[in-house]
This record gives structure tokens, C-alpha cells and sequence, in this order.
């Protein structure tokens, strides 16, 4: 690998993506992948602005922030970029009312969303609340709708636990988008504005920030243009 003067030439920001880079969720709070907190450690110490970006759909940003802290990592809730909150500013900009396919886990996110009759569907990486019940209710109400809409945490198709891969949101939205003929937004990775949220948060413009993504861990040369 370059040395790191090389690495960072010209740049003034790094979006740091958290699972497969940072670590490996999994049973007892997952682990640290091998020479990631020192990483941090040593990005926080440089000039470089830093803002984590996650999918993570499971967890609220508290939750993740405390696992990640007691692995060891120099990290705070204000400095991640996630799916959940970004989705409730977009559900009370357009007065939309989710019915939520999610996990226990992130609900207390849309703890302040109205979700009394729906008008829209909200999916996440639902876990074990993946069942025929939960998607064909999901499919119901967005069959209701003059226009149904539907919004995604994320496409990926898996990701990685210290057990094993796992199925992500990704497939299960392909689902209802071909059962019901509609294409659903996606917040969070690999959305543009995802990401712009995440350089407005430090202050940097595309073309000076990098970032480190999964699943290769490499440095991309640099964030997705506008």
C-alpha cells in the first residue's frame, strides 16, 4: 500500500463506512476488524475532517455507536451519517406516513413519524421480521395506493457477520418492487444524496475527500460526484 502522505494527497475528507470496514457484526457486539481502531486513531490525530457512513438498519445510531466505542473506536453519534434519521426528514418533508418494515432494534428512530394510515412503506434490513406476513402487508398497503411509494435503508444484497453472510434489505426490495411494478428510493449507500449529506456534515466538496468502503476495504480515488 502507499505510504499515507500518498494516500491523502490533496485531500480534506474521509467518509469511513462502518460494517466490513471498521468491524464484523455478530453475536456479543461482533469484532474489530485487525488494525482498524488504530486507523481511526491516526485519522483522528491528522488535519482530515472524518464522518462515518453506515446502512447499518438494525440499530439506532446510539446502539452502534456504544458497540463500536466498547471495541475500542474514537467515535461519536453526531459524526455518523445513517439511513434512519435521513428517512424521517424525508417522511416529514413530504408529510408521508410509513408503515414500517424494520427491525425492533432502529424503531426507536421514527419514534417522532406519524405512522397512522399509511401512505408509503418504509423497509429495512428487517432480520427475522422478514416473514410472509410482514412483506405481504407491506405489499397490501402499497397495492392501496394511487401511488405507491416506497422507501428502501439501503439495496445491498448481503454483508458480512462474524458467522457467516447474510441476506441484506436488497432482495426483499426487489420483491415488493415486482410485485407491486415500482421503483423504490433508496436511502443510505449507494444514493448520491446519501452521500452529500455525509460531505455537507465536514464541510468538503466531492473532489477533496476520499472513501473507504467495503467489501475490498480499498481507498476509493474519491467520494461519488454530484
Amino acid at each position: 500500500m502507499a505510504p499515507w502522505g500518498e494516500l491523502f494527497a490533496g485531500v480534506r475528507g474521509v467518509l469511513l463506512d462502518i460494517s466490513g470496514v471498521l468491524y464484523d457484526s455478530g453475536a456479543g457486539g461482533g469484532t474489530a476488524i485487525a488494525g482498524s481502531v488504530e486507523a481511526v486513531a491516526r485519522l483522528k490525530r491528522s488535519q482530515l475532517k472524518i464522518r462515518f457512513c453506515t446502512n447499518e438498519s438494525q440499530k439506532s445510531r446510539a446502539e452502534l455507536v456504544g458497540q463500536l466505542r466498547r471495541l475500542g473506536f474514537d467515535i461519536s453519534e453526531g459524526e455518523v451519517t445513517a439511513p434512519a434519521p435521513a428517512a424521517c426528514q424525508i417522511l416529514k418533508e413530504r408529510g408521508l406516513r410509513p408503515h414500517l418494515l424494520i427491525h425492533d432494534g432502529v424503531r426507536s428512530e421514527f419514534d417522532q413519524i406519524d405512522t397512522s394510515n399509511p401512505n408509503c412503506v418504509v423497509i429495512a434490513d428487517a432480520g427475522e421480521s422478514f416473514s410472509y406476513q410482514n412483506m405481504n402487508s407491506a405489499f397490501q398497503v402499497l397495492m392501496e395506493l394511487e401511488s405507491p411509494v416506497l422507501i428502501s435503508l439501503g439495496k445491498g444484497r448481503y454483508y458480512k457477520e462474524t458467522s457467516g453472510l447474510m441476506l441484506d434489505v436488497g432482495p426483499y426490495m426487489k420483491a415488493l418492487e415486482y410485485a407491486c411494478g415500482i421503483q423504490a428510493e433508496v436511502v443510505g449507500k449507494p444514493s448520491p444524496e446519501f452521500f452529500k449529506s455525509a460531505l455537507q456534515a465536514i464541510g468538503v466538496e466531492a473532489h477533496q475527500a476520499q472513501a473507504i468502503l467495503p467489501p475490498q476495504c480499498l481507498l476509493i480515488p474519491q467520494a461519488p460526484k454530484e
